[in-house]
């Protein structure tokens, strides 16, 4: 569809700035007053570890590209990373291997199916579809490049790790909980074993895979990793260089499409922005060139988003001209042909 000629030409970026920093301080202060007294929703406990937190937690975490943070309420508090790590380790994978091995092997398209579907593999000949579905996930984990499993999973720890400027923890009671419930997860590499879609063994992959989902990240940890991407893959905060400005890209892409499951239509329509969230209760939205909101509150919907995460993400992107698709009309000037 797109040949070499097309991929020769540079890709340019036109993105304003956000509002003051005084506006931006008052304006998170306010959301968090509004939505911290929201009861709606439940805390997860199909992962029994998860079902121990507090539904008061409640924390916004903005930092822009130039490293400025905007914080409100609990960012502190550390919390498994789950879901949200997909997009990160898509990231370093992209990196390392190549996007385009990425497209080839697994895919960048939404299923319009459930996370963890079994069906939306055998509708598609074994392809996952995308890497922020389970399958997708598992098979993206076992390209990360590493002789032996130990070695993979200490790149995507280490990798993660350079995303958030800080180095990240396994929390070992959530791993030991997830791995006594990752049955599907399980079935579901075998499954892609047996379609080509992953080459290493299946049980070690979905180790490492719930590893990852395991590491220990709080509201700040995900307003720098969204941020690193939003400033073409450099941490805005350690000002090193995670992955290219062509992978962040991508990167976006992919969670603009596919972020939010077969929800990430309607969060896109809604809020406009690429995102990604986890049951544990964290979010992480992006404004490209602008900056990142790192959100957690346990309390989650019937799809596992975070309740109140998803009313500040609405709002923030609102208030503060974060929508990638919002535009204001131009100053009056004469029109072409005039």
């Amino acid at each position: 569809m797109i040949g070499p000629d097309e991929k020769s030409v540079r890709q340019r970026a036109s993105t304003g700035g956000l509002p003051s920093d005084r506006f931006i301080d008052s304006t998170l202060a306010e959301i968090h007053t509004r939505y911290r007294g929201l009861d709606d929703g439940e805390v997860a406990d199909y992962i029994p570890i998860l079902a121990e937190a507090d539904p008061r937690w409640f924390g916004l975490s903005l930092i822009e590209s130039t490293g400025t943070v905007h914080e409100a309420g609990d960012v502190d508090i550390e919390f498994s990373i789950q879901s949200i790590s997909k997009a990160f380790v898509f990231a370093l994978v992209c990196q390392a291997r190549s996007s385009e091995l990425v497209h080839e092997r697994v895919g960048v398209n939404n299923t319009g199916l459930a996370f963890n579907s079994v069906m939306a593999i055998e509708l598609n000949d074994g392809k996952p579809l995308n890497s922020m579905v389970n399958a997708g996930a598992i098979a993206t984990t076992a390209l990360m490049p590493g002789a032996t499993s130990a070695e993979k999973w200490e790149n995507i720890r280490s990798g993660l790790s350079r995303f958030a400027g800080r180095p990240l923890r396994l929390d070992g009671r959530v791993y030991e909980s997830e791995m006594k419930t990752n049955q599907r997860n399980k079935a579901l590499a075998r499954l892609l074993e047996s379609y080509g879609r992953i080459i290493t063994d299946p049980l070690d992959t979905v180790d490492i895979y719930t590893r990852q989902c395991s590491l220990l990240v709080t509201a700040h940890d995900l307003a720098v990793m969204g941020a690193t991407l939003a400033d073409g893959g450099i941490n805005p905060l350690t000002g090193r260089q995670v992955v290219s400005a062509e992978v962040a890209r991508d990167t976006l892409a992919l969670l603009a499409s596919c972020g939010m499951y077969e929800n990430s239509g309607e969060w896109l329509f809604e809020i406009g922005l690429p995102a990604k969230s986890g049951v544990a209760g964290g979010i992480v939205a992006i404004a490209p060139g602008k900056g990142a909101l790192g959100t957690f509150s346990p309390r989650l919907d019937s799809a596992g988003n975070s309740v109140r995460g998803q009313r500040a993400c609405f709002h923030i992107s609102r208030v503060l001209g974060m929508n990638l698709f919002a535009s204001n009309a131009a100053v009056e000037r004469p029109r072409k042909g005039q």
